[in-house]
């Protein structure tokens, strides 16, 4: 399966983006420098988000409300919903959606 065979979604603002019903956030290309004020996985350890016990593995630590992802970054993990802290005037996030488990 490639990138937007299950959509995709453009983020640039503070509103709060929930997937679809069926599907999560794959991806996330960060078109800005971007901190979010929330970020769900799709299940307890699935992978790191703002929430505790967040990730998997030994050592994997929750995503602080300060952490910055940079311009041009892309992640991958299954979040449900997510949230920017800050409206971008020239950027934003590009989601790449993919089915739930």
């Amino acid at each position: 399966m490639s990138f937007g065979q299950h959509g995709s979604a453009f983020m640039d603002g503070t509103s709060a983006y929930t997937a679809p019903v069926g599907k999560v956030v794959i991806a996330i290309t960060f078109l800005e420098d971007t901190v979010f004020s929330a970020l769900t996985p799709e299940a307890t350890r699935d992978c790191f988000g703002l929430a505790a016990n967040s990730g998997v593995g030994v050592g994997n630590e929750v995503v602080a409300a300060t952490t910055v992802f940079p311009k041009g970054l892309t992640i991958y993990g299954r979040w449900t919903t997510l949230t920017t802290d800050a409206a971008g005037s020239n950027g934003g996030v590009i989601l790449y959606l993919g089915p739930a488990k």
